[in-house]
C-alpha cells in the first residue's frame, strides 16, 4: 500500500514541512528524494516514487550517482523533468564534495585514495580521472576524462593535459577504479601510464602517480617504484 498523498500526512511527517522544523539531517533518503521530486502520481506520492527509485538498483542511494537520464525514466513516475531534478540535486552534491576538498594536500598515495574512494565506490564501469595539483601539491581540480575499459583510443593524452594546462596545473596524479574490486594493473594500464608520463615530460607537468582503486584497496605505481 502506497503513502496516498503527501499533503493527507500529518503535518509533522510530511518531508519538506519536517525539513523545516527539525532540520535536513533529520530526514531519510527517501524523504530527501521526494523533496526533489515534488510530486507523485495516480495513487502514489513523491514518497512512493521515492522508495521505488532507491529500490530500483541493490546498490540503493550509491546507484543514483551513476544512474542516466534513460535509466532514471524506466521508474514509473519518473519522467525527463523529474530525472533531471534528482541528477541536478545529485551533481550539486558533487559539487560541494569537490569545493570542500578544493585545496587539500596530497602528501602520499593513501591521500589521493581517500579522496577519490568514495567517488568511484558504487561506479559498474572503468572510469578515468586525473587530479590536477598546484606547486604546494593542493588539489585544484578533479577531472573526469573517460568511461569504458582503459586503451589508448579512450584515454587520450589530448584530453588527459586539455584540462591539466587550462587549469594551469603543476603535477598531476591519474586515477581509475576496478569494477572487480582488484587494482592489481594491467598490460594496458601500464602502457597508458608509461605513455602519459612521456607526454607530461614533453609538456611540463609531472605525472606522479596512478592509482589504481579496487574495493576496499589500492595500487600505486609510486610505492611499486613504477614512476
Amino acid at each position: 500500500m502506497g503513502y496516498g498523498l503527501i499533503k493527507e500526512l500529518p503535518e509533522t511527517e510530511q518531508p519538506r514541512e519536517k525539513l523545516v522544523k527539525h532540520g535536513v539531517e533529520h530526514l531519510s533518503n527517501q524523504e530527501l528524494l521526494a523533496i526533489l521530486i515534488r510530486t507523485g502520481r495516480a495513487n502514489h506520492s513523491a514518497l512512493d516514487i521515492a522508495k521505488d527509485v532507491l529500490y530500483h538498483d541493490s546498490r540503493g542511494l550509491g546507484a543514483l550517482g551513476t544512474m542516466t537520464i534513460e535509466e532514471l525514466t524506466t521508474i514509473k513516475g519518473i519522467g525527463t523533468s523529474k530525472a533531471c531534478q534528482l541528477m541536478a540535486g545529485i551533481e550539486i552534491g558533487k559539487r560541494v564534495i569537490d569545493f570542500q576538498y578544493a585545496k587539500e594536500r596530497i602528501t602520499c598515495p593513501d591521500d589521493a585514495f581517500e579522496h577519490l574512494r568514495t567517488r568511484v565506490a558504487y561506479l559498474k564501469k572503468e572510469k578515468f580521472f586525473t587530479l590536477l595539483l598546484d606547486t604546494k601539491n593542493q588539489i585544484i581540480a578533479v577531472e573526469d576524462i573517460s568511461t569504458g575499459s582503459l586503451n589508448a583510443s579512450i584515454v587520450h593524452p589530448r584530453e588527459v593535459f586539455h584540462y591539466a594546462i587550462k587549469k594551469n596545473a603543476k603535477s598531476m596524479i591519474l586515477a581509475h577504479n576496478h569494477p572487480s574490486g582488484h587494482p592489481d594493473p594491467s598490460k594496458e594500464d601500464h602502457q597508458i601510464t608509461e605513455r602519459l608520463i612521456e607526454v607530461g615530460k614533453i609538456v611540463g607537468i609531472e605525472v606522479i602517480d596512478h592509482i589504481i582503486i579496487g574495493k576496499d584497496s589500492y595500487y600505486s605505481f609510486k610505492e611499486h617504484s613504477e614512476l
